[in-house]
């Protein structure tokens, strides 16, 4: 595979099969080239609030783009042949043009979230999105996330659901591939979007306390992403390292020298 159409078409063709796409977030170069060496892997999808944290910018549009932008590339270019699908927050102002400059980069897909704006607006968003990659030549796929869920507040979690499957159907209409619904769904709440988003449309984030891959894929959910909490694992082991090599420990022997 070679040509950014070819890896946009696969993106695509993954979404739609049978088989639930599991993409491991990564946030640099070195992350990227490490998931990408493993066989398993068909794609890689970047985590924004993990390359703003790798500046030390916080999440939510805080890091410049051009910075931002610049990660993606680099992240493309060590992902070799692999399709990657970038987290672009809400767009940065300016969603169309946004994905341009991310086409322009590599990127063949990307998260652009809805932030819970009004519809009309979230749709004109997708849209714009979409005619980008169109003016680009890319057949350019749209993860459309939103909100309705995550950013629900205290509101019951039937207008939730309601929400969410009537601005993923607005999305997939104006072109999306899939919509992209982040928070801790049960078994129940997950069938329910299925049902009024569609079989293999619905897009998920594996957290703590979440169902597994396997169980979501048997729900007919088409991908699952994990966000930031890959670089938070790796955090994790970086912390407890050190705190034992503070205790006079050692590099442990089992380390593989992966960069």
């Amino acid at each position: 595979m070679s040509s950014q159409v070819e890896k946009a078409q696969s993106l695509a063709q993954l979404h739609a099969a049978p088989e639930i796409l599991r993409v491991v977030n990564v946030w640099d170069a070195v992350s990227a080239k490490t998931i990408a060496a493993l066989d398993e892997t068909r794609a890689i999808a970047t985590a924004g609030h993990s390359i703003a944290a790798t500046f030390g910018y916080a999440d939510g549009e805080k890091i410049p783009l051009e910075l931002m932008l610049d990660m993606v590339g680099r992240i493309v270019e060590a992902a070799g042949d692999l399709p990657v699908t970038a987290d672009l927050d809400a767009g940065y102002g300016d969603a169309g043009e946004t994905v341009r400059r991310a086409i322009g980069k590599g990127i063949v897909g990307a998260n652009v979230e809805d932030r819970l704006r009004p519809l009309d607006e979230s749709v004109a968003a997708v849209e714009a999105i979409i005619a980008a990659g169109q003016a680009e030549g890319v057949p350019f796929v749209l993860n459309a996330r939103t909100d309705a869920i995550v950013r629900a507040g205290d509101r019951p979690i039937e207008e939730s659901i309601a929400d969410a499957i009537e601005r993923g159907r607005a999305y997939l209409a104006a072109g999306a591939d899939l919509v992209f619904v982040p928070g801790i769904l049960d078994a129940d709440v997950t069938r329910r979007l299925v049902d009024g988003i569609g079989e293999r449309k619905l897009s998920v984030i594996g957290l703590p306390g979440a169902l597994s891959a396997a169980e979501y894929e048997a729900i007919g959910v088409a991908r699952i992403s994990y966000g930031p909490t890959t670089q938070r694992v790796a955090l994790t082991a970086l912390q407890d390292v050190a705190a034992d090599l503070y205790r006079n420990g050692v590099i442990p022997a089992s380390t593989r020298n992966l960069n």
